[in-house]
């Protein structure tokens, strides 16, 4: 599951287009952390996912329908300021793996990471472009949507709470005198997740603007 995030307002530029390129970017932007997710999987041993044919960049091997067009197209259309959607999620299997409990941290980890990885490869080649003066406001605008979905996305998916990944990370540290935490968090986690989205997303707000105005230009603010 991946975080709505509030449409950037930038002056002199045409919405409609804004919100389809958000869309355009929120799709590949689930698909290569979903992806990583799998990557890291079958380098830990598990070709579940290899095998599943979930190890590609090809948008139809991940996208859902409700999730990655209904939904986000709904609020499309209805000229929400927030746009929200998911793909389905790469499968892996915990026998294959040599320490099941810690390379499913790792595995959950590796979807964020490559969000950040990728806010922070379209930082420097924008932060490139600004001082060879090889770029002008719109282009700077679309770099900057790109860096900030993508570091929504990875804040977001490092929260501990189920579905998300941040919770396999969490699980990787725990004792084993802390399962009924874990299964507590499992059954209940959707609501608390629910809960968060709707009535503390603010809580993770500041880190966003902070990490945003470190890789981006601040021109979306």
């Amino acid at each position: 599951m991946q975080r709505a995030f509030d449409s950037p307002r930038p002056d002199k530029m045409d919405q409609t287009l804004i919100l389809i390129f958000q869309l355009i970017v929120l799709v590949f932007s689930v698909i290569i952390h979903e992806v990583s997710h799998g990557a890291m999987a079958y380098r830990l041993g598990d070709p579940t996912a290899k095998e599943a044919g979930r190890l590609t960049l090809n948008p139809l091997k991940h996208l859902d329908f409700f999730g990655s067009f209904m939904v986000p197209l709904t609020l499309f259309l209805m000229r929400s300021p927030i746009l929200f959607g998911w793909a389905k999620p790469v499968p892996f299997n915990p026998i294959y793996l040599k320490n099941p409990k810690r390379d499913s941290g790792l595995i959950g980890l590796a979807g964020p990471a490559s969000n950040f990885i990728t806010a922070i490869i379209f930082s420097l080649i924008l932060k490139i472009f600004i001082v060879l003066s090889f770029i002008n406001a719109p282009l700077i605008i679309f770099f900057d949507i790109i860096i900030f979905i993508n570091i929504i996305l990875g804040i977001f998916n490092l929260l501990p709470i189920p579905p998300l990944d941040g919770s396999k990370i969490l699980f990787a540290f725990l004792p084993k005198t802390s399962e009924g935490l874990q299964l507590f968090l499992e059954r209940y986690g959707i609501f608390i997740l629910l809960f968060f989205i709707f009535f503390a997303f603010d809580l993770i707000a500041p880190i966003i603007y902070k990490l945003y105005g470190l890789l981006g230009s601040g021109m979306l603010f």
